[in-house]
């Protein structure tokens, strides 16, 4: 999910070397395009996709990179309405998704919402879905007044065909951010995971929900949570489920990713927020089906060469190759690693039921900035605030 969270309020960075006068279709386009040959699929593929980006972002699309962004997107450090992952698994190449904003651009969330369920309905025309768990919470997460960061934001998995997998984000903050738990228990409860909000940990704040929408063998619904403060062991412990050995496990990957050296005794919380996802995808006993960790890897680092190094060590203990990583950033952006931090925003590592862990890293588009290098990071400390 991310990248999805901003970390201050105002982007301070220098330009990005790819402000070139273009248009930001052009830009996230080309990025895209590059991207599905990272990720095994054919031009015409591709294309299909490359056009289907910039369509859904409506006139913002043909928007000059000269200019400030169209919006104060939450979806990214530089308010870019775009973001690619890739998903990694042992021996295949990685599954690209791209996630954006329809609606940005727009002039309040209320209106940003709109634009986004409009484009949804459109997919589903154009690939034949139903949007029925959608349409249960219109009323809950569009309001005439709607508040927080965002509105709707809508994912697509990249499969061969043309055809995407349809993945969107709503806002639990909808109707004000003291009534977020109440949002999503009501929502829970309206599409039958009535007992699945009891199984949600103690968290900082209720980010998003998340709906699998069309072809999915089990479609999920999922609910990102923030922790200020969280610990590698507890990032490990705090599932509702856990595979066998998967606790150590994610222990260990939150302190590759996070970045704890020899010195320290792997157990400091970090100093920002990290994000957990709880997924459930069957109603009878109310226990998630899947648990992930995000971790905010840009907020950890001096530079991006950090970052690469922290996402690949992590991709090589799960038994993935790094080159697809490599390649994927250099089909974003010709800029050196070591000019600043926030291409790479996110790794993660996926627990679901059935399935083998997975790994997914988070790439920038950075069309508008650049952050400069962070000469010193904040230091750590036993609360895990920032100094």
């Amino acid at each position: 999910m991310r990248s999805r969270i901003p970390e201050a309020a105002e982007i301070t960075g220098r330009a990005g070397p790819l402000l070139h006068g273009g248009r930001l279709g052009d830009l996230v386009g080309g990025q895209l395009t590059r991207l599905c040959d990272v990720a095994a699929l054919d031009r015409a593929d591709a294309e299909t996709y490359a056009a289907l980006l910039t369509g859904s972002l409506g006139p913002v699309a043909d928007r000059s990179l000269l200019l400030p962004p169209p919006s104060r997107s939450f979806l990214s450090d530089d308010h870019t309405p775009v973001e690619y992952s890739l998903a990694f698994l042992p021996g295949s190449a990685p599954t690209l998704r791209v996630l954006f904003e329809p609606g940005c651009g727009s002039e309040d969330m209320a209106e940003n919402g709109r634009a986004g369920l409009r484009a949804v309905r459109d997919m589903a025309e154009r690939w034949r879905f139903d949007t029925d768990h959608l349409d249960r919470l219109e009323d809950l997460f569009f309001p005439a007044s709607a508040e927080g960061p965002l509105a709707l934001w809508c994912a697509l998995e990249l499969r061969p065909g043309g055809v995407p997998k349809v993945k969107i984000y709503l806002n639990p903050a909808a109707n004000g951010r003291d009534r977020s738990a109440e949002t999503v228990q009501e929502a829970l409860a309206r599409l039958g995971h009535r007992r699945a909000f009891a199984a949600l940990p103690e968290a900082d704040d209720m980010l998003f929900v998340g709906l699998d929408l069309g072809d999915w063998k089990a479609p999920r619904v999922k609910i990102y949570l923030t922790h200020h403060g969280l610990t590698a062991d507890e990032a490990g412990s705090i599932p509702a489920m856990t595979p066998a050995g998967g606790r150590e496990q994610m222990a260990g990957f939150v302190r590759t990713a996070g970045g704890y050296t020899a010195e320290e005794d792997g157990e400091l919380p970090f100093r920002r927020r990290t994000l957990t996802c709880h997924s459930f995808t069957e109603t009878a006993t109310g226990l998630p089906s899947g648990y992930t960790v995000h971790v905010p890897v840009r907020a950890y680092v001096r530079h991006d060469g950090q970052a690469r190094d922290r996402a690949a060590a992590v991709l090589r203990s799960h038994g993935m190759d790094s080159a697809a990583l490599d390649r994927a950033l250099a089909a974003v952006t010709p800029r050196r690693l070591d000019a600043g931090p926030g291409l790479i925003a996110y790794v993660s590592l996926v627990h679901q039921r059935g399935h083998p862990p997975r790994v997914t890293v988070y790439v920038s588009s950075e069309a508008y900035q650049v952050q400069p290098p962070r000469d010193v990071l904040p230091a750590r400390s036993a609360h895990g605030a920032e100094r």
